[in-house]
């Protein structure tokens, strides 16, 4: 089997591979337990070296890959394609960069972290699961083969997070996201009865392709982005987030950050390849302004942006317990990727415009690897300490010396300080919103400012100041979750010192898949659905 025939069966393999390795791990598991936890790293680190491959191959070459189940050329009947097929462009790439480095820094992670817990064969069972899942959501060109993944994705979210059923919180935690993923599924589902029951059809490019942005078509579209937003935990859909990533076990946290990131993907799939082209048409003519889809859509989600920033950062600045802080910060970060999605929508066409749309799809893979490493944190220093309340910390930082260098990265990061990667995207945000309005720009600017005080506070009370007595003894955390953090914080690091090399090389290539959907559209359908 030579290269180029591993690369066209990549985008298989990536879901194939976890899927496949969820059903083998209780076997192994049965075998011997360090086994078990050697053999879903290597199933996750195969499945990153087919995402690395395809990935650059997609960014090598500009093309756009497809994979079609069952065959080479997609069957038609009635004018649709009916096998189940797999697109992959610069979008797709990109986003299974995210979630494969991820999924790997969890997998290694989860060695020593969750070594004293019970259930470790169900543990990562779930864990392959969700990355198949997330996976599936990234790749599918189907409407009705995102739900299921998706489902999928939710499921063992859901199970995850009530993992420790032995605190009660945990479990409240796991049904208040069960409840409203289930909510925003059946937004999702009732929107792709819709799309079927006006064209025939599931394939995401021959809908977009047949698209008439009838009276139901908004509808749809209404209903896939408020079911999608409750997923990435868009303000005032974000009740389950603080509760999910604070209870839930660090190394899983990690991962959920990674399933909203994906949730987020579903928003600009469905926004941009479904209704790209209708964007720009007038709803409504007042006077000599004309209202268009594109700047309403925009001014609504700059304003629910400015919300989830501000909500974000505020109830984070009254967190005692420091993963529901980070929680908090997480939900203020959503915010910023969702002003960079609004201001490029009410800019649409103008270079500004292409600008915000960069600056929101950096600060994607920023967010997740910095919100990431400090939940990261969070979790060794629960692990060394038993504690979560920063009333109770204090001077760790002479014991766990490499766990307080791996949160001042994070720290930098995420407040958007240079020379870390959160300031490269964060500078492409603020001048795009600038050009929209500067107060929009002002008040981001100044949430950041205002976050990074409450970093401060928290590097202050956990890692400076006297040693307390209880924390004579305590030690840096093992080296596979030092191994773990260290993987993020080196590409917090490189995607901030050479962000132009990022952006041309792999957020360019994303935005651009959104901007014009004509080049999905004929790539995957051109020839075969007439």
């Amino acid at each position: 089997m030579n290269l180029e025939t591993i690369i066209t069966h990549s985008p298989a393999l990536i879901v194939a591979v976890p899927l496949l390795g969820a059903f083998l791990t209780p076997l192994v598991g049965k075998i011997n337990d360090k086994l078990r936890n050697v053999f879903v790293i290597l199933t996750v680190g195969l499945t990153t070296f087919f995402v690395f491959l395809l990935a650059n191959d997609i960014f090598s070459s500009g093309n756009i890959r497809t994979y079609v189940f069952g065959g080479g050329t997609p069957i038609t009947d009635g004018g649709f394609a009916i096998r189940i097929l797999f697109e992959v462009d610069g979008l797709n790439a990109f986003m299974a960069i995210i979630a494969s480095i991820l999924a790997l820094a969890c997998v290694i992670y989860s060695w020593a972290f969750m070594k004293e817990n019970t259930g470790l064969d169900k543990y990562y069972t779930l864990i392959l699961l969700m990355v198949a899942g997330m996976f599936g959501m990234i790749l599918t060109g189907d409407m009705f083969n995102f739900f299921v993944f998706l489902e999928i994705t939710s499921i063992s979210s859901c199970v995850l997070i009530a993992f420790w059923t032995n605190k009660g919180k945990a479990v409240d935690a796991g049904f208040k996201y069960i409840v409203i993923s289930a909510t925003g599924a059946l937004f999702i589902l009732f929107a792709i009865a819709i799309l079927y029951s006006q064209y025939n059809a599931l394939n995401m490019a021959f809908l977009a392709n047949s698209i008439q942005y009838t009276f139901l078509d908004k509808i749809a579209l209404v209903l896939l982005i408020a079911g999608l937003a409750m997923k990435a935990g868009i303000v005032p859909m974000h009740m389950w987030l603080p509760d999910a990533y604070g209870r839930a076990p660090s190394s899983v946290t990690l991962i959920l950050v990674g399933a909203t990131q994906v949730s987020l993907y579903g928003v600009l799939r469905m926004t941009f390849t479904l209704y790209g082209s209708q964007l720009t048409i007038p709803l409504k003519q007042i006077g000599d302004t004309s209202i268009t889809m594109n700047g309403l859509l925009g001014i609504t989600l700059i304003a629910l942006a400015l919300i989830t920033i501000l909500v974000g950062v505020l109830m984070a600045l009254k967190q005692t317990d420091f993963k529901r802080l980070i929680a908090f910060a997480a939900v203020g970060e959503i915010g910023y990727i969702v002003l960079a999605i609004g201001a490029g929508l009410t800019a649409m066409g103008t270079s500004y415009g292409n600008m915000a749309f960069r600056g929101g799809i950096f600060h994607i893979i920023n967010d997740a690897l910095d919100v990431g490493l400090l939940f990261l944190v969070a979790g060794a220093i629960y692990y060394a300490t038993k504690q979560t309340s920063l009333n109770q910390m204090g001077g760790l930082s002479r014991n766990m010396k490499y766990t307080t260098v791996f949160f001042l990265i994070g720290l930098l990061a995420v407040a958007g300080m240079p020379p870390m990667n959160g300031f490269a995207s964060k500078l492409l945000i603020y001048q795009s919103t600038y050009q929209v309005n500067p107060i929009i720009a002002i008040v981001a600017i100044l949430c950041s400012i205002l976050l990074l005080a409450v970093f401060v506070k928290v590097f202050h009370s956990a890692f400076l100041g006297p040693k307390l007595p209880k924390f004579k003894d305590v030690k840096d955390v093992p080296k596979s979750m030092l191994l773990a953090m260290g993987i993020i914080a080196c590409f917090i690091i490189f995607f901030g010192l050479f962000p132009e090399f990022v952006v041309n090389n792999l957020v360019k290539p994303a935005a651009d898949a959104i901007i014009n959907n004509t080049n999905y559209i004929t790539t995957v359908i051109g020839g075969a659905v007439p």
